[in-house]
C-alpha cells in the first residue's frame, strides 16, 4: 500500500475485543493477499503464534531489557524514599535496607533519582525477545515475552521499532482491550476489529469500539463465522456507522486448515479473492479517512 502516514507506510492493526475470535487468521491471510510486499507483526507477545503458519527463515534476533535498579547495600540507609516514588511496589524498604523486585519494576528510574545517598544505580533485566523472519514476501517481526515477566507493552513497542518505515504493516495485536492491546494500536492509521455474532463477541466488540475512538483511530469489522445473527450485530455496526468489511462463513473447512497450521487463502482458492477484495476495500477506507486522523 504505497500510501504515506506520518513519513511512512500505512499500519493496519487488527484487534478484537476477546481472544478465539480468528483474529490472527484474518491477519496471516490477509498479509498473503496484500498483493506487496508487507510486514506482519505479531504483537501478542505473550502467546506468539504466526510463526506457525509461515515457513520463515530468521534474519534477526535480539534480546529486549527494561532499566531495574540495583541496591548498593553500603550506602542504602533504609530511609525508605524509593519506596514512596514507586508506584508499583518495585522496590520498598524493611527499614533497614530496601529490597527490589524486578518483576514489578516498569523501569520509570525514579528510585535512582530520589536515593539521598546514591545507594541505587540500574542494571538491564531481559524481558523478551524480538526475532526477525522472511517468508516470501511477508516480513514477519515476532515479539515473546520471558516466562515469568507480567510487564508486556515494552516489548510490544520493541516489535514495533523494529518495523520498516518503507513497507505498509499488519499488526496482530493481542486480544481484549487492556495495555498491550492500547499500545498496539497507538502506531496503528486504521484498526480491523474482528468478531463473531455470539453474545460475548458483540459485548466484547463494543468495549473494543469505544477504546478505538478514544483513541481517535478510524475502525471497520470483520465478522468471523457469520451465521444467523440473533443477537443484532449487524445492526450494531449500523447504528454505529461501523464498515463490515467481510463476512467469513461458518466453514469447517478454514477451522480444519488453520489447526493444521496452513493458510486458508492457500488451501481453499475460494477464499483468496475475499482477502484480496479486503486488501482493496482497507485502501479505499484509509483513503477515505485520509489516515491516521
Amino acid at each position: 500500500m504505497a500510501t504515506k502516514t506520518q513519513d511512512r507506510a500505512v499500519r493496519i492493526a487488527v484487534a478484537s475485543g476477546k481472544g478465539g475470535t480468528g483474529k490472527t487468521t484474518v491477519s496471516l491471510n490477509l498479509a498473503a493477499m496484500f498483493g506487496e510486499p508487507v510486514q506482519l507483526a505479531d504483537c501478542d507477545v505473550e502467546e506468539p503464534n504466526v510463526n506457525l503458519f509461515l515457513r520463515c527463515s530468521t534474519l534477526k534476533n535480539q534480546p529486549v531489557y527494561m532499566q531495574v535498579p540495583e541496591m548498593d547495600p553500603d550506602l542504602c540507609t533504609g530511609c525508605g524514599q524509593c519506596g514512596l516514588i514507586c508506584r508499583f511496589r518495585g522496590i520498598i524498604s524493611l527499614g533497614t535496607r530496601a529490597l527490589v523486585f524486578p518483576e514489578l519494576c516498569h523501569g520509570c528510574g525514579g528510585c535512582a533519582l530520589i536515593c539521598p545517598n546514591s545507594a541505587i544505580t540500574e542494571r538491564e533485566h531481559k524481558i523478551g525477545n524480538v526475532a526477525v523472519c522472511q517468508s516470501g514476501t511477508i516480513r514477519l517481526v515476532e515479539g515473546r515475552l520471558e516466562v515469568g515477566v507480567s510487564l508486556v507493552p515494552p516489548v510490544v513497542r520493541a516489535v514495533q521499532d523494529q518495523l520498516a518505515d518503507d513497507l505498509p504493516a499488519i499488526l496482530d495485536a493481542p486480544p481484549g482491550t487492556s495495555c498491550p492491546v492500547v499500545a498496539t494500536l497507538r502506531t496503528a492509521d486504521y484498526v480491523l476489529l474482528v468478531t463473531d455474532p455470539t453474545p460475548f463477541g458483540l459485548h466484547d466488540l463494543k468495549l473494543a469500539v469505544a477504546m478505538v475512538r478514544e483513541l481517535g483511530l478510524p475502525c471497520g469489522v470483520v465478522i468471523n463465522r457469520a451465521g444467523d445473527d440473533q443477537v443484532g450485530l449487524r445492526r450494531y455496526c449500523e447504528d454505529q456507522g461501523l464498515a463490515v468489511l467481510l463476512s467469513l462463513p461458518d466453514d469447517r473447512q478454514i477451522a480444519q486448515v488453520t489447526s493444521k497450521g496452513g493458510l486458508v487463502v492457500e488451501a481453499l482458492p475460494g477464499y483468496a479473492g475475499m482477502f484480496a477484495e479486503l486488501a482493496q476495500r482497507l485502501r479505499q477506507e484509509i483513503s477515505g479517512n485520509g489516515g491516521r486522523p
